[in-house]
């Protein structure tokens, strides 16, 4: 009888809490493909920075990748600096890579883990249903069997959308993609514009003056809004939840009432972290929507804050040569060895204009899996074996992960975790958040993964742990 296989796809933080989740759920008779198509295991794009000012936006006592041990990261990080670590400490993200390349560095060289966990290093292009279960499909021409397949395939390039014409992103002027190395192009004296005033603006922002820039920064957002701090504060608030039969009027008005009174509005904020994917369950799809239209930018910068380091740079920036607007970008034209930026201030019928020398994409990552550049993503689609939930954010999922077919079907062995699952749980991308789902999600699939196993085992190779 053959091992029961399962095959995650994509190694960041996401991919690696849920192989080392099957491991565990799955006993000595489970194995686990584990295939990125980055050159690193373990980081991803949130932790693949290499740049030491790059920070959490989650304090090091929040950060532990085991849900059974919450102070790991804790020691962890106080074994390699040396010195106790601060429980509001901020680490940087590259040292969270490390810590998570680690824990799979760690398992994949025991014993148990050299004969169950694989590391694929390519891309999966197609996953392919047969009768003996999911066939993978990578780019260099390797094929893989799974009984169960979790995509973790992470955050996606940004949207192209924010610009006024889709043309302009072939413009060498535009980086489209502030992940992609593309900024070490920008003079030091080059004008920026940055559409988006969020947390990828900073990322972006502290990149540049890593590399030595001091031209001036315009950030246009549709309202302007940008991250708030984390504060320090003792203790864990008691999560707060929505009353029985409680419009979301009513309960935004109630919260309110509550933040007004708390000692530190952060307080009430923190109380929504372990609710938070039930209170969204709990909303109607008109609910949802007016949620999505008027409330998520507000949601997205008191929700996901700064630690007080960068927030400390972004106001040095501000009071510099950083200025934020928010207004509605109107067009972008090529002017000699620039761009010539016209944009409507919120609320005026003016317009105004700049000319800058690059245009910097920093609204995040975008969720519709419609508009991926991802060959893997988009043969799922074409062939109806996923499907995009109702507001784009994501792909459809259950409630428990199952992918959702074209035909509103879930699948019993098809499942997504992280970003792609955002539709159905929203808040999915935070440590906290992931780490629970991974714990789930690995038994899960390990059960799915058990349930036929009369099919002749096939043979795969496998690349090495590549190492930071």
């Amino acid at each position: 009888m053959r091992r029961p296989e399962v095959a995650v796809v994509g190694a960041g933080f996401s991919g690696v809490l849920t192989a080392l989740s099957v491991l565990e759920a799955g006993g000595p008779n489970v194995r686990v493909h584990l295939i990125e198509r980055a050159e690193r295991f373990g980081v991803g794009a949130a932790y693949g920075t290499l740049q030491p000012d790059h920070l959490l936006n989650v304090r090091a006592a929040n950060m532990s990748a085991d849900p059974a041990g919450p102070d790991d990261f804790m020691l962890w990080l106080s074994r390699r600096r040396g010195a106790p670590a601060d429980a509001f400490a901020f680490a940087s993200r590259a040292e969270y890579g490390l810590y998570i390349q680690e824990r799979l560095s760690h398992i994949a060289q025991t014993e148990a883990g050299a004969d169950r966990l694989q590391l694929t290093g390519d891309e999966v292009v197609a996953v392919t249903p047969r009768p003996d279960g999911l066939h993978l499909r990578l780019a260099l021409g390797l094929e893989l069997r799974a009984d169960a397949v979790i995509l973790a395939t992470g955050n996606a390039r940004p949207s192209d959308d924010v610009l006024p014409d889709s043309g302009f992103r072939h413009s060498p002027a535009y980086v489209g993609d502030p992940w992609s190395g593309c900024l070490e192009a920008i003079g030091a004296d080059d004008p920026v514009l940055l559409l988006g005033t969020g947390l990828t603006m900073v990322d972006v922002i502290a990149m540049l003056d890593a590399q030595g820039h001091r031209g001036r920064l315009l950030a246009l957002s549709r309202r302007g809004l940008t991250p708030r701090v984390h504060a320090r504060i003792a203790g864990e608030p008691d999560p707060w939840r929505r009353a029985a039969g409680e419009s979301l009027s009513r309960g935004l008005n109630r919260f309110r009432r509550e933040v007004a009174a708390a000692p530190d509005w952060r307080v009430a904020f923190d109380a929504l972290r372990p609710t938070t994917q039930d209170l969204w369950k709990g909303l109607s799809h008109t609910e949802r929507g007016r949620f999505l239209r008027h409330l998520r930018p507000w949601w997205e910068v008191h929700r996901h804050r700064l630690a007080p380091a960068m927030a400390a740079r972004l106001d040095a920036w501000l009071g510099d040569r950083l200025q934020i607007a928010a207004g509605r970008l109107v067009s972008l034209t090529a002017e000699g060895d620039g761009v010539a930026a016209a944009w409507r201030p919120r609320g005026e019928d003016t317009t105004l204009r700049e000319r800058v020398g690059f245009v910097v994409n920093c609204t995040g990552p975008e969720g519709d899996p419609n508009q991926t550049d991802r060959p893997l993503i988009r043969q799922l689609l074409k062939d109806g074996l996923v499907r995009s939930d109702a507001f784009g954010l994501g792909l459809d999922v259950t409630d428990d992960n199952r992918l959702i077919a074209s035909n509103g079907a879930p699948h019993e062995t098809l499942f997504a975790i992280g970003p792609a699952a955002r539709g159905a749980l929203w808040e999915v991308t935070a440590v906290p958040d992931i780490r629970v789902q991974a714990r789930r999600l690995g038994a899960l699939a390990e059960r799915a993964a058990k349930t036929e196993t009369r099919f002749p085992r096939r043979r795969s190779s496998s690349s090495r742990l590549r190492r930071a």
